[in-house]
């Protein structure tokens, strides 16, 4: 199976600053661990997204404003989040390389792309960049397929749950989002009683876990929650928010992921739909980085990946947690 890997060197030129986590040396590990797994690859240089469909996913007046943000010098948007000159450039390839990835896929043999870019996306909001992001690089790809008539399920496996996401899709009934996050946590959202909206109520999945969730209660939601859920839905197209700051290395969360939970629900998902699009958000240690990738598309290949030894095993209140989940979407799907 090839791999299409969509980047661009406009990624690494976008720097928050010296000590900030969301560093550019993340895009090389990401890479890293594309050409790791030992599949063919083929690359493609990420194009600016289409103007329009930018301003159908954000406020015309927000969209704006980044611009002049950056083009005036840059700085911190939010105590997390911050620009220079060069950030623009970069956010307007990173939300346009899911548009392009799409069309390369419908077209080829290939059925699995991955989107090593910067900034990553699921905290920006229809008109407020914050967690790091700038533009919803998923959302405007979501946006891309429903527009094109196409039903769209976005798995979140990011340590932090995807606000922007859900916000942007919670009255679209063409759209499934599930995310699985740490809980309580930043950035605050994520709660059971998301639901979505009106007609799309039961389009929004969430999974909370507390602290010190392991990969034995993340398999098992994926199994007994996010597989069947997916299947019901029927979707097109699955797109992942593939953070990897779930990972037990990194430094910033607390849940207790390896490399073969990665794979595990890469797996998973590689049984549903034909085309997977994976796009790199969350994650701050770059061997978890770099190795976690590898485990993904290795999994999504087919190829086995081996469990870790001595492996954590997911506290009472992280079981008690996936009960209260099932429960709630029980109310929508058969599970």
């Amino acid at each position: 199976m090839d791999i299409l890997l969509v980047t661009h060197a406009s990624f690494e030129r976008h720097d928050p600053g010296q000590w900030h986590p969301e560093r550019p040396a993340r895009l090389a590990a990401a890479i890293r661990g594309v050409h790791g797994a030992g599949l063919p690859v083929e690359e493609m240089a990420a194009p600016r997204v289409d103007r329009s469909l930018l301003e159908r996913c954000h406020d015309p007046a927000y969209v704006r404003a980044i611009e002049r943000f950056c083009a005036a010098g840059g700085g911190a948007l939010d105590p997390d989040t911050h620009a220079i000159p060069e950030s623009w450039e970069a956010a307007l390839r990173a939300a346009g390389a899911g548009p392009a990835a799409i069309d390369r896929l419908a077209g080829a043999d290939s059925t699995t792309a991955f989107l090593a870019v910067r900034p990553p996306g699921h905290h920006a909001l229809h008109g407020r960049a914050m967690g790091f992001c700038l533009f919803n690089n998923i959302g405007v790809a979501a946006r891309y397929l429903v527009e094109a008539g196409q039903r769209v399920a976005i798995l979140d496996w990011d340590v932090h749950h995807g606000n922007g996401t859900e916000d942007s899709f919670e009255d679209e009934p063409d759209v499934l989002y599930v995310s699985l996050h740490q809980h309580p946590f930043y950035p605050g959202t994520g709660w059971l009683s998301s639901v979505g909206t009106g007609t799309s109520a039961g389009t929004t999945v969430n999974v909370p876990l507390p602290a010190g969730a392991a990969g034995d209660v993340y398999r098992e939601a994926v199994r007994g929650m996010v597989v069947p859920i997916i299947r019901q839905f029927a979707p097109d197209w699955i797109l992942v928010s593939a953070g990897y700051d779930a990972h037990a290395a990194d430094p910033l969360a607390e849940i207790e992921l390896f490399e073969s939970d990665y794979a595990w629900m890469a797996a998973a998902v590689h049984s549903l739909v034909p085309r997977v699009v994976y796009f790199l958000e969350g994650g701050y240690d770059l061997d978890a980085i770099s190795g976690s990738v590898m485990a993904t598309l290795r999994a999504a290949a087919g190829i086995a990946v081996d469990d870790e030894p001595s492996r954590p095993v997911s506290p009472g209140p992280a079981w008690r947690a996936l009960d209260d989940a099932r429960t709630t979407a029980a109310r929508f799907w058969d599970l």
